[in-house]
């Protein structure tokens, strides 16, 4: 089993930048494939970015694509989303999520996730 604790959430302004951190704990990030998911006030979870068992595929949302960047170190077991050009609309609580097969876009297959962290932009 494996614990996941996110953190670099915060304020920014539109047209910032921020660097989301997973920090896995108890397996190593090589045995899951990852995802970011991300829920708005009064909206349903919805899929943001996921990323392979190795690393070397990695899948987006649309209205993230160009702007995210989703990555593993495996040497800190950590995973990251990079997110440049943030807009007021990415206002979310962010999760990390992590299964033991495929990387899939829907929250439901996903196993383990961890408790959020708030990323705030203003306009």
């Amino acid at each position: 089993q494996v614990q996941l604790v996110e953190s670099g959430g915060g304020l920014v302004q539109a047209g910032g930048s921020l660097r989301l951190s997973c920090a896995a704990s108890g397996r190593t990030l090589r045995s899951y494939a990852m995802g970011w998911f991300r829920q708005a006030p009064g909206k349903e979870r919805e899929f943001v970015a996921v990323i392979n068992w190795s690393g070397g595929s990695t899948d987006y949302a649309d209205s993230v694509k160009g702007r995210f960047t989703i990555s593993k170190d495996y040497d800190k077991n950590t995973m990251y989303l990079t997110m440049n050009g943030l807009k007021p609309e990415d206002t979310a609580v962010y999760y990390c999520a992590a299964r033991r097969s495929g990387a899939l876009t829907t929250t439901d297959a996903y196993d383990y996730w961890g408790q959020g962290t708030q990323v705030t932009v203003s306009s």
